[in-house]
């Protein structure tokens, strides 16, 4: 993961020609992100988003796409997108090829990229008028009930961009409000950008930590950090076998008290320094398995 400021990160990751998606909405619609984009004069891009609204309608303004996919163009607020519109029956300040869908089929679309598959499937656009001019949706017929369905392309936009409240230095992200379909974008994207208000680092200021749940044992260890933990279900006691740590491991129901400060007193006797190498370590290898899994499961994105 790669921390820097908006300026850096956009100028490194968005380049002309590009497809991106900027997802979320009312208070998580990434503006700042887009503004970015606007200011270093990024053109001829490919921009997606489920109901592109006055973000999308100043990038068009200003020059910055060639195409847009969406579903229902406008702004609940404000109305019609007049530079959209412009650009779209004038050609000013550039012509712009226009895919238009459902939010149905945007959301199944966003899922099918992240899945790997090539299209959607799902029931919708029954007696409308889309398909008759978006030659991206398609029918198809069940094999197994001979129901008549609609097919439409995968999204797989090269850079998906979306914006959360906080995020820490190991690349977790906390996000609350209506959540839209960021989750399915980011996994179907080639690259992700995330920008947040605030960057926390709890963890990653711990020299050890004492642990119950899953996530809060995985995080430490994910950083090196020696962690304890107290397991009330197998998926710890795996997790913390998996990192050869099972001295750390007690049964949350049964453990003694003498028995965790003595584990805790051998941590700082032992500095940890060695143990923290130990468990980069595994995380590097698990990281290494990960992609190779990946890379067969997706090979064309490999």
């Amino acid at each position: 993961m790669q921390l820097g400021s908006l300026q850096e990160i956009i100028d490194q990751y968005i380049h002309d020609g590009q497809s991106v998606a900027l997802e979320g909405f009312t208070h998580l619609i990434p503006f700042a992100a887009g503004h970015e984009i606007l200011r270093q004069k990024k053109r001829d891009l490919h921009l997606i988003r489920m109901t592109p609204d006055l973000i999308y309608d100043q990038l068009i303004g200003v020059g910055c796409a060639r195409a847009l996919t969406f579903s229902w163009g406008g702004n609940p607020g404000v109305g019609s997108l007049h530079r959209f519109r412009d650009a779209y029956e004038n050609g000013w300040p550039a012509p712009i090829a226009i895919e238009e869908h459902s939010h149905a089929a945007m959301a199944n679309a966003y899922e099918a990229g992240a899945a790997g598959l090539p299209f959607a499937v799902f029931r919708g656009y029954i007696g409308v008028d889309l398909p008759k001019v978006n030659r991206n949706i398609r029918h198809v017929t069940c094999p197994f009930t001979g129901e008549r369905l609609t097919a439409v392309a995968a999204l797989n936009p090269d850079v998906a961009i979306i914006h959360a409240q906080r995020a820490d230095r190991a690349g977790n992200v906390q996000l609350w409000g209506i959540p839209g379909v960021q989750k399915e974008a980011i996994l179907a994207a080639q690259r992700t950008l995330v920008t947040v208000e605030q960057l926390v680092e709890v963890v990653s200021r711990c020299d050890y930590v004492v642990a119950a749940r899953f996530h809060s044992v995985l995080l430490p260890l994910s950083l090196g950090i020696p962690t304890i933990g107290l397991a009330y279900q197998p998926k710890t006691v795996e997790l913390l076998a998996r990192f050869g740590r099972l001295a750390h491991c007690f049964d949350i129901d049964s453990f003694e008290v003498g028995e965790l400060e003595a584990a805790l007193e051998k941590l700082r006797v032992d500095d940890g320094s060695d143990e923290r190498a130990e468990l980069l370590g595994h995380v590097g290898r698990f990281r290494d398995a990960v992609e190779e899994q990946f890379d067969l499961l997706f090979p064309s994105q490999a």
